[in-house]
């Protein structure tokens, strides 16, 4: 079995060949002076029998990561978990899932298809987190699906990955205050996630949250190369419960925003 870390580090490689933005905003705080710590991953699937959070929970929970918290997406049909691992510098992770039962028969029966090509051996891989597309996929139907979800067109689309990593911003020095932090992303260049304001959270939810909007990257398709939204960075800033430990949790009002991140950009 590869080490935790080891696994982290191919996962981090995958996610910045499909947002080279990341790693150029992570260079930048580098070169800044800062230690770069990532807060948590965050990884997308079904919950297809086959495919719900727990096949891509249990990989971690090898690695001794625990379940904490669970979170329900009312409007996007998504329900979430995250999961903690006992070594507190290790990242959280955060897996998301379509509730296949509430959304259309066509996004059901597409999903069934593309589920009944993937052998039980992907998924017992045991870097099924990072193994990308396991499907024959038309940009065609990646464009039907992003019509009702644009969840379901980026699954469809990517596979397993990450979805975004995303920058502690505890741990910085210069850049522990959030607006500060978005004021320097974005003066050099990127976009922010405007969706329900740039920082979504406060203090009183004990979590600030901000994010880049994901560039689009060419991505080949059976039916050619077509450019989609790929992954993003997000920045995390946590608060003191009253007991004066950091809140680890989520914010499900902040993080149905923070998934918009990957939707196409007008």
């Amino acid at each position: 079995m590869m080490s935790l870390e080891t696994l982290l580090e191919k996962m981090w490689v995958d996610y910045c060949q499909i947002n080279p933005a990341a790693k150029r905003i992570h260079d930048l705080f580098v070169a800044e002076g800062e230690t770069v710590i990532n807060d948590h991953i965050a990884l997308r699937t079904f919950n297809h029998p086959r495919l719900g959070i727990e096949s891509l929970a249990k990989q971690f929970k090898k690695y001794g990561y625990v379940e904490k918290g669970d979170y329900t997406f009312v409007e996007k049909k998504l329900y979430a978990k995250h999961y903690e691992h006992p070594n507190e510098d290790m990242p959280k992770i955060f897996i998301s899932e379509l509730e296949l039962e509430k959304v259309s028969p066509f996004i059901r029966e597409t999903v069934n298809k593309l589920v009944d090509q993937l052998p039980d051996s992907e998924i017992q891989r045991e870097d099924f987190a990072m193994a990308g597309r396991p499907w024959k996929m038309t940009y065609a139907l990646y464009s039907e699906l992003a019509k009702e979800s644009e969840y379901a067109s980026w699954v469809a689309a990517y596979g397993f990955r990450p979805n975004h990593f995303t920058i502690n911003i505890n741990k910085l020095k210069k850049f522990n205050d959030i607006r500060v932090l978005n004021e320097f992303v974005k003066s050099k260049g990127f976009v922010l996630n405007t969706s329900g304001g740039e920082i979504k959270g406060t203090t009183a939810d004990y979590l600030e949250q901000s994010s880049t909007m994901a560039s689009e990257i060419p991505v080949k398709f059976d039916d050619g190369t077509f450019n989609i939204p790929g992954c993003y960075y997000e920045f995390a800033k946590r608060y003191p419960l009253e007991n004066g430990k950091l809140y680890q949790g989520f914010v499900a009002k902040s993080a149905d925003k923070i998934f918009e991140s990957t939707n196409k950009m007008k």
